[in-house]
């Protein structure tokens, strides 16, 4: 006999159903209705029953992650003093702090703090602390030990350096000098601690010797000097500087108009570039000496030398012939 199981909602199933050897045709087929809930348990049971007789030979029983020891846990009150006798900084401070660098890795930063008198709370191991404050630094190895708080002291060795300029007895207009303070010299080589300095900023440095190097003006009127700072003290060094402001103009004839969109070199007369501009008079500061004007306009050049000495201002007119 043949019978057709249906399923109401689920599915039309069908099952051949044989009974005996030799059937009688034609065939009967009785339709008979299972409820979905014993035709889905009876599904289910077969499948835990194949996934239960799979073979488990040969795979690895994975074992869940077992959580690494947290280490204990210990502290450090940090602060910082210019010198070793001095008192402690209490603003403009930055801290920061560096777990223990792996071989082959940079050391990563793990915390940054501005207060003056920071407390961390870090597990117990080695970590790299750096304090700045200004252009002065200081960074050394502290030690974290399980379940203590320790002291940990900073000394700088710094100081405060003020610079000045000087233009012919009187200040300086406003944004006309700046400084750049360079590092000692080390193996012929200088390296740019800060530069963009106004006059009258008091730059916080490590105590040492320094090259000032100040600019009045867009060109030559440089003035270098050594400086030196000493821990726990401020040093002023005013700079006086000697030049001459230039205005120049390319002519047809003297007191004439000047020509616009003209390309200028002022060079010595070496031939050394002292400044390279466009305009119709531009107006430069110049170092005391003779220079060369040349004025460049389309396809034609034109010159004239001329002499500056300090304090003058002047108009240097080249004509066009």
């Amino acid at each position: 006999m043949a019978a057709r199981f249906g399923v109401r909602g689920i599915m039309d199933l069908p099952v051949q159903v044989t009974r005996g050897l030799t059937l009688a045709s034609p065939v009967r087929q009785v339709s008979i209705a299972v409820p979905a809930s014993r035709l889905v348990g009876a599904i289910l049971a077969v499948m835990a029953a194949g996934v239960a007789a799979m073979p488990t030979a040969g795979f690895a029983q994975q074992q869940p992650p077992v959580a690494a020891p947290l280490a204990p846990i210990g502290g450090a009150v940090l602060e910082a003093v210019l010198t070793d006798d001095g008192q402690r900084i209490d603003q403009g401070l930055v801290w920061r702090v560096y777990s223990k660098r792996d071989v082959g890795s940079q050391p990563k930063l793990i915390a940054t703090h501005r207060e003056p008198t920071p407390t961390l709370k870090l597990p117990a191991g080695d970590y790299t602390v750096n304090v700045g404050f200004g252009r002065a630094h200081l960074t050394r190895r502290i030690v974290i030990k399980p379940g203590e708080t320790g002291a940990e002291r900073f000394v700088l060795n710094a100081g405060g350096l003020k610079l000045l300029a000087d233009i012919g007895g009187a200040a300086p207009a406003p944004n006309t000098v700046n400084f750049q303070i360079q590092s000692d010299e080390t193996s012929g080589n200088r390296a740019t601690v800060i530069s963009g300095v106004k006059p009258g900023l008091i730059v916080r440095l490590n105590a040492g010797i320094y090259q000032v190097v100040s600019t009045y003006g867009d060109a030559n009127a440089v003035v270098r000097a050594d400086v030196t700072v000493e821990a726990g003290k401020m040093t002023e060094a005013a700079v006086s500087h000697a030049a001459a402001k230039v205005a120049f103009k390319l002519v047809t004839q003297p007191g004439g108009d000047a020509f616009p969109d003209t390309q200028w070199t002022i060079q010595t007369l070496g031939g050394e570039i002292v400044k390279e501009s466009v305009g119709a008079i531009p107006t430069h500061v110049l170092a005391p000496g003779t220079y060369a004007a040349i004025a460049r306009r389309g396809a034609k050049t034109f010159r004239r030398d001329f002499l500056v000495r300090h304090g003058d201002t002047v108009q240097v007119e080249v004509i066009m012939q």
